[in-house]
């Protein structure tokens, strides 16, 4: 009975321990230092989990060495990296070469547009060569089978274009006006 009754004494004192919040280890002046301490290490300078660092996180940890798989992973990743520039300055090369034809066309439409308004005396065959003038007095465009070089009479025009009808019926632009061949006497 009295192991009992000191058992029963033991847990109390525990209990009134636990209670009060005491610890039986420290003192007060242990308990007030242990209260007000201060890491002197800066938190932004702890890893919370140094397990997964890929690098030896103290001065005896184990060495950590680059495994074939992780070799083998920078390889593939600096050739897919390569790759990837290699095809995105072809696709870049591509856009500017899509760019250029459709100024391109965007020029033959505007020319195609001032022939179909210009002053013609004939029908224009597919695959021949014609020559675009303008008027110098009013403005006017013509469309002629004689070339800037082949003109014997006296006239005012400004020689523009030599141009070739095609088989959709739009102009392709072979050569235009240069200073020396602009204005044409017939």
């Amino acid at each position: 009975m009295s192991d009992k009754k000191s058992n029963k004494e033991k847990s109390e004192k525990a209990n009134n321990a636990e209670n009060k919040q005491e610890n039986p280890f420290f003192d007060e002046k242990q308990k007030q230092q242990f209260e007000n301490f201060a890491n002197p290490i800066d938190a932004d300078k702890i890893a919370v989990n140094p397990g997964l660092l890929p690098y030896a996180h103290t001065v005896g940890g184990a060495i950590i060495v680059p495994t074939e798989k992780g070799i083998m992973k920078s390889k593939a990743l600096a050739a897919m990296e390569q790759q990837t520039e290699m095809q995105l300055d072809q696709i870049k090369e591509q856009i500017n070469l899509l760019a250029q034809q459709a100024k391109e066309i965007q020029s033959r439409t505007q020319i195609s547009l001032e022939i179909y308004n210009a002053d013609m005396g004939f029908e224009p065959l597919v695959n021949h060569t014609y020559f675009l003038y303008e008027r110098s007095k009013t403005g006017e465009k013509v469309l002629s089978m004689i070339a800037p070089d082949q003109w014997g009479r006296s006239s005012k025009l400004t020689f523009m274009a030599e141009v070739l009808l095609l088989a959709d019926r739009t102009w392709k632009v072979i050569r235009e006006n240069t200073e020396d061949e602009n204005n044409i006497d017939i």
